[in-house]
């Protein structure tokens, strides 16, 4: 039997999967620029928010989003949280409010608190008990007033109007 329709299989997959990566810049998702993570229309206003507000000269989304642990723990989890984001937007599954989970939300926290070390130990040493998210009082950092949603309404149930 001739091995040449198995070549030809072969060197057409590579091709192809040569031009997807191509095309969708493929390997700019291995990257941190926030550009990249507003390529999905629905964090428009995300990113959008990100930039003129107080964090876009001094951190990017992975900066807050993914852990810092190590290597092989950043690139885990930016391939979870990648895989789970495509398949989301490829079925059209994307949640009309985007809310982080749990486990994105420890990552922030994580991150909050090592980047602003000094003033986390201040508030753990304080009065007040820390059970809380930063965001929880310092909704607007990153992403603007109550979280920046892309909708026209907040869910007040989750950010009460101040």
């Amino acid at each position: 039997m001739s091995k040449f329709p198995i070549v030809i299989a072969f060197a057409a997959a590579v091709i192809a999967l040569g031009y997807f990566a191509f095309v969708s810049d493929a390997a700019a998702y291995g990257g941190s620029a926030p550009e990249t993570c507003a390529n999905c229309h629905s964090m428009d206003s995300q990113y959008e928010n990100w930039y003129h507000g107080a964090h876009e000269n001094f951190a990017k989304c992975t900066d807050c989003h993914l852990p810092h642990d190590n290597f092989v723990v950043y690139y885990a989890e930016k391939g979870r949280q990648g895989a789970k984001d495509t398949f989301a937007f490829v079925t059209g599954r994307i949640p009309v409010a985007i809310r982080a989970n749990e486990k994105t939300k420890s990552i922030i926290q994580a991150n909050c608190v090592h980047c602003h070390e000094d003033a986390a130990e201040t508030v753990v040493m304080g009065a007040q008990p820390f059970d809380r998210y930063c965001w929880d009082c310092h909704r607007d950092i990153a992403h603007g007033a109550r979280g920046a949603s892309s909708l026209p309404y907040q869910d007040s149930a989750i950010y009460p109007i101040k």
